[in-house]
């Protein structure tokens, strides 16, 4: 007769589980695994993995989310490291890019595959809303001290789509690798920050600077020689 499981053996079978679970799906599918083919490879019974589960969605949904939890710990440790907020920005793309790098097969899952009724699933709406907090707070602290203009949640996505792009496209091998990428990186954040940079503030005051000056509209264009404008007047004539 099977003993009962105590709780922390009951974790780390799901634990175990959900490993196995991240590693197939990613590489072929939710529909390349049965339950039956998870059990087999978990050495236990077919029935096992549904004492815990009710199916291989519910099984993904779990997967899902710790790999978002895991993430977000990821990021919030990198932003938590530094004060200065853009260097807090750096670090946590840094971190980003170390986590998608080192988790390949969990990045996939999470921002590659969407599930139906994802309401269902209350751990993986909480992890899902955890991480985008992470990524779009570090911006609203730089827009509320001036130092970008825009609308935070609308540049997080900018800066979302873009490392999101470089990531697949380096995992899919369609970009290089180690001081390469690492160039094609910062040359990519360079440009966003250009654009997102806040511009410098109006000196002017009422039409005027703040001696009562009106404002430069730039220097006068150079005088024309009198050479060129007596060539001018031959060509006409």
């Amino acid at each position: 007769m099977a003993r009962n499981l105590t709780p922390e053996e009951i974790d780390a079978f799901k634990a175990r589980l959900c490993a196995v679970a991240e590693r197939r799906f990613a590489e072929g599918g939710v529909a390349s695994m049965s339950m039956r083919q998870l059990a087999e490879e978990l050495g236990c019974s077919p029935m096992t993995p549904y004492r815990y589960f009710q199916d291989k969605e519910d099984i993904l949904a779990a997967v899902r989310a710790a790999a978002f939890d895991r993430f977000a710990a990821a990021l919030e440790a990198a932003g938590a490291s530094v004060a200065e907020p853009r260097e807090r920005a750096r670090a946590v793309g840094d971190a980003y890019l170390a986590f998608a790098f080192a988790e390949p097969n969990a990045y996939r899952l999470m921002f590659d595959m969407t599930q139906p009724d994802d309401d269902r699933y209350p751990e993986l709406e909480r992890a899902g809303s955890r991480a985008r907090r992470t990524m779009s707070a570090h911006l609203e602290t730089m827009a509320e001290r001036g130092l970008i203009h825009g609308d935070p949640q609308v540049l997080s996505y900018v800066i979302w789509a873009s490392i999101h792009g470089l990531v697949m496209l380096h995992l899919a091998g369609k970009l290089p690798g180690g001081e390469a990428l690492r160039i094609i990186h910062a040359e990519m954040l360079r440009l966003l920050a250009s654009g997102m940079r806040a511009p410098m503030p109006d000196a002017s005051h009422e039409g005027g600077h703040e001696d009562g000056h009106k404002p430069s509209n730039g220097p006068a264009p150079p005088a024309t020689p009198k050479s060129t404008r007596q060539q001018a007047k031959r060509g006409s004539q």
